[in-house]
C-alpha cells in the first residue's frame, strides 16, 4: 500500500499509515453534523436503528413545599415526615458528563490491506467522538493501549480535551510504528510518567478506576485482545456507566482480497507463507473471522453492550454518511 494509491480517497494530510495533527484536527468541523437535530453517530453506524439517547445525570439542588404538578417520585419523605407537610426535591441537570475512550492500537490493529491501518481508522473515529463530546459540553478522556502499555488522558472539558487525546494518539502511534530499528530500540526504552505496562485486561481494569460513575465509555478495537475472562470487568464497568463497542475490521480478515500471490503473514508468534490465489486460504480466513465475530457478538449481547462496526477500507465520513446529513 503506497501513499499515491490511497491519498485521493483519504482525508487531507493522511497516508493511511502514520498519524499527524492536521489529519485528526479536521474532524473538529465535521462533529457539528451529528449534533441535534442531526442524526447521531450511533444511529448512522446502526443503519436504520436509532440508539437510545444518552441521558444526563441530575444533581440535587434543594427541597421546597410540594406544588401541584410536581413529580411524586421526587417527594422527600424524610422532610415530609419531620415537618408534617409534603416537600419535594429539586434537581439541576448535570451539564458536563465524562466521555471515556479506550483506543486499541496494539499489534493486531497495525494492519490494513487497502486504505488505512485499523489503528489509523480508530484514531480518526476517536478524534470525531472527542470533538463531538466537547460540542455537547461534555468532558473527554481516553486510555490508549499499544499492546504493552497504557497512556491516559483524564477527562477534560473544552477543546483542551480533544487536543490532549489527539496528541497522545499521535505520540503513541509513533512508538507503535517506528521509522527505524534504532528508533524502535530507543523508544522501547522510554516510558512516560503516565504509561503503564499492562495487558488488555489491565486496560479494562485501569479504565474502571479512572472513569467517574455515569461515564459514557466507548471501546474502539478489533477485540482480538479481548478474553472471556474480561466479561466480569466489563460487567462491573457497565453497572455504573454506558458502554459502546466499536469494532474496526479489514476486508482481508474476511478473506476478501483481489491479491492472488504469495505473502508472508505473522501474528508476532509465528510466520507463514499464504497463497492468496487459493480458495482454501480465503475460506480459512473467513472461518476464523466468523468465529471471532460470534465471540464478540455473544459477549456484547450477554452484557447488553451495543456493538458497532467500522471498516479500515473505507473513509470514515463515507461510512457514517456524513456527506448526506443536512441541518433543518
Amino acid at each position: 500500500m503506497t501513499e499515491s494509491q490511497i491519498a485521493p480517497t483519504l482525508p487531507s494530510h493522511s497516508d493511511g499509515v502514520n498519524l499527524c495533527l492536521a489529519e485528526l484536527l479536521q474532524y473538529k468541523n465535521q462533529a457539528v453534523r451529528w449534533l441535534p437535530p442531526a442524526q447521531s453517530v450511533w444511529s448512522q453506524l446502526n443503519g436504520q436503528h436509532i440508539s437510545r439517547q444518552k441521558g444526563r445525570g441530575m444533581n440535587f439542588s434543594e427541597v421546597r413545599p410540594y406544588q401541584a404538578g410536581d413529580d411524586i417520585r421526587a417527594i422527600d419523605w424524610r422532610v415530609t415526615a419531620r415537618t408534617g407537610k409534603t416537600h419535594t426535591k429539586l434537581f439541576t441537570e448535570e451539564r458536563e458528563q465524562p466521555v471515556m475512550l479506550l483506543i486499541d492500537i496494539s499489534d493486531s490493529m497495525k494492519f490494513g490491506s487497502q486504505l488505512l491501518l485499523k489503528s489509523v481508522q480508530a484514531a480518526h473515529f476517536a478524534s470525531l467522538l472527542s470533538w463531538l463530546a466537547v460540542r455537547e459540553k461534555d468532558r473527554i478522556g481516553a486510555i490508549i493501549y499499544d499492546g504493552k502499555r497504557l497512556t491516559e488522558c483524564k477527562p477534560t472539558a473544552r477543546q483542551q480535551g480533544p487536543l490532549r487525546v489527539i496528541n497522545a494518539l499521535i505520540e503513541a502511534h509513533k512508538v507503535h510504528i517506528p521509522s527505524s530499528s534504532s528508533e524502535q530500540s530507543s523508544q522501547q526504552q522510554q516510558t512516560s510518567g503516565n504509561s503503564y505496562s499492562v495487558p488488555f485486561s489491565g486496560a479494562l481494569k485501569h479504565l474502571h478506576h479512572l472513569c467517574p460513575k455515569g461515564s459514557e465509555i466507548v471501546i474502539i478495537s478489533d477485540f482480538y485482545q479481548l478474553a472471556l475472562s474480561d466479561k466480569r470487568r466489563l460487567s462491573q464497568l457497565r453497572h455504573h456507566n454506558r458502554i459502546q463497542f466499536v469494532q474496526i475490521h479489514d476486508p482481508l480478515e474476511q478473506g476478501q482480497t483481489s491479491f492472488t500471490g504469495y505473502e508472508s503473514v505473522t501474528d508476532n508468534k509465528q510466520s507463514l507463507w499464504l497463497d492468496f490465489s487459493a480458495k482454501k486460504t480465503k475460506e480459512k480466513l473467513s472461518e476464523q473471522y466468523l468465529t471471532h465475530q460470534l465471540f464478540i457478538k455473544d459477549m456484547a449481547q450477554t452484557l447488553a453492550i451495543p456493538l458497532h462496526s467500522l471498516s479500515a477500507a473505507t473513509p470514515l465520513l463515507q461510512q457514517l454518511g456524513g456527506q448526506r446529513i443536512h441541518h433543518g
